[in-house]
């Protein structure tokens, strides 16, 4: 979906064209995953952050073409709505001064764009949602100009047949809207980690990804409200879900799959798996013909493109053609500082590294139905959430972090090579954020509290 297309409507040859295409990359893949063709040299990291555009009185600014413009940076990227951008790094092995880098690029990257911003009278925000967005902001007057996004929300609503988008979120209070188009989507904003990995490790780190996804979702969560409303402790995981309902094909072992979702299953034999599901089980969305040669795969990364896993693998390629494994983990809300963001990238790798590197694989010890309930209640109840953890025991999200999950996420990060004292740094971000109970969202929500949920103060501060 990073891609820029020329048109946006479609016609019944379109559809045929492009699943043939998809049928031929699809087998394509099949055979470069039979002949280990993948690249093979260490771990590479890279992240993507989405940010918000907001005015002088805290309310959005749709305004990303003049903030690019002003900008002029091949980094930074248009999103769905006009006041959200994306701030990119490049991808770097991994090594002992990777987290310092990360910091060094993201801070000079957001102080480049909070200039280029103060330029048209807007400033950078980073939040899973903006406390002060309005229903009326997520308008199709607020779509961003590139022809993907008209197309997104022309497919979508012709999936639809007709029928209304709507949310209908139970958290501390009740919010129900019903939406004509996509832009619900774009309340949402998250920090995207990368994780480049060879073929051979490509299941330990996917299936630890998702098992870690419900730690990284409380940890991380900094979207507590939605049009006034205190939902869940990181309602951008309900938002984004049900923003884009078109499902799946039935017929997947489990019922019918969903665009946006925690996946089927843990990966078992292959990362092939998530994109044979791709094919078999997901109507094209986007038929965007490419006159391009079978090996780009170009109708396989768009399609896949167009399915929201949680933890989803990506095709990319070396510099000489040589194809390669990622993993995008995209359960983390945009953070408030640059720190923050850093410090939680730190305790993904490390978390990830030490279990997918444990002599016994976690998903032999953790169902993926457990994983996946960890995950939702996680989102919904952050830090108090009991979950079932590997030892098949019940414990409190947060004195799991505190007792033992920040241990090993040292241990992860070591084993990486990351220096001791960048590892320290991070990871002692995340030790006093739990240990204090301060998550962003619980930041935001007791600060609401004390000033009478004034969302427009809150954005401030």
């Amino acid at each position: 979906m990073g891609e820029e297309i020329q048109y946006s409507r479609f016609n019944q040859n379109d559809y045929r064209q492009f699943e043939q295409r998809l049928a031929d990359e699809t087998d394509l893949l099949r055979q470069w995953f039979e002949q280990q063709a993948f690249a093979r040299q260490p771990l590479v990291a890279g992240y993507e952050l989405e940010a918000w555009l907001i005015n002088a009185q805290c309310q959005p600014c749709p305004d990303n073409d003049r903030f690019l413009d002003r900008a002029d940076n091949a980094l930074l990227s248009a999103e769905l709505a006009r006041f959200n951008v994306e701030l990119n790094v490049e991808p770097e092995a991994i090594n002992a001064s990777l987290l310092q880098h990360f910091e060094q690029q993201l801070s000079q990257l957001w102080s480049h764009c909070q200039q280029s911003a103060n330029a048209i009278d807007c400033r950078l925000l980073g939040a899973g949602i903006l406390p002060t967005l309005k229903d009326e902001d997520l308008s199709l007057k607020n779509i961003s100009s590139l022809q993907r996004y008209k197309a997104l929300n022309e497919q979508v609503l012709r999936h639809q047949r007709g029928a209304t988008i709507k949310l209908n979120i139970n958290g501390a209070e009740h919010l129900q809207v019903e939406h004509k188009d996509v832009m619900l989507e774009a309340a949402a904003t998250s920090l995207q980690i990368h994780l480049q990995v060879p073929q051979a490790l490509a299941v330990r780190y996917y299936n630890a990804s998702i098992i870690v996804s419900s730690i990284m979702v409380a940890v991380g969560a900094n979207s507590p409200f939605l049009f006034n409303k205190q939902l869940w402790e990181e309602t951008r995981i309900p938002v984004f879900e049900q923003s884009v309902p078109t499902g799946g094909l039935g017929g997947a072992a489990s019922g019918p799959v969903h665009r946006v979702s925690f996946g089927s299953d843990y990966a078992r034999e292959s990362l092939f798996e998530c994109f044979l599901e791709n094919q078999q089980h997901f109507p094209v969305l986007l038929p965007v013909s490419f006159d391009r040669p079978l090996e780009q795969l170009r109708h396989l990364r768009l399609h896949n493109g167009t399915i929201w896993r949680w933890n989803r693998p990506l095709i990319g390629f070396e510099e000489d053609g040589t194809p390669h494994l990622r993993i995008e983990h995209r359960v983390i809300a945009s953070a408030p500082s640059t720190l923050d963001n850093i410090a939680n990238i730190a305790f993904y790798y490390g978390l990830v590294e030490f279990y997918a590197s444990q002599q016994q694989p976690p998903e032999n010890l953790l169902t993926f139905a457990d994983a996946k309930d960890n995950f939702y209640r996680a989102a919904q109840l952050g830090l108090k959430h009991r979950l079932r953890w590997t030892d098949n025991e019940r414990h409190t999200l947060q004195q799991l972090v505190l007792d033992r999950l920040l241990l090993e996420a040292e241990a992860g990060l070591y084993k990486l090579g990351i220096d001791e004292s960048q590892s320290k740094k991070y990871l002692g971000i995340i030790e006093a954020r739990v240990k204090s109970a301060q998550t962003g969202s619980a930041w935001q929500q007791a600060f609401a509290h004390k000033h009478r949920c004034d969302m427009t103060l809150l954005t401030r501060t």
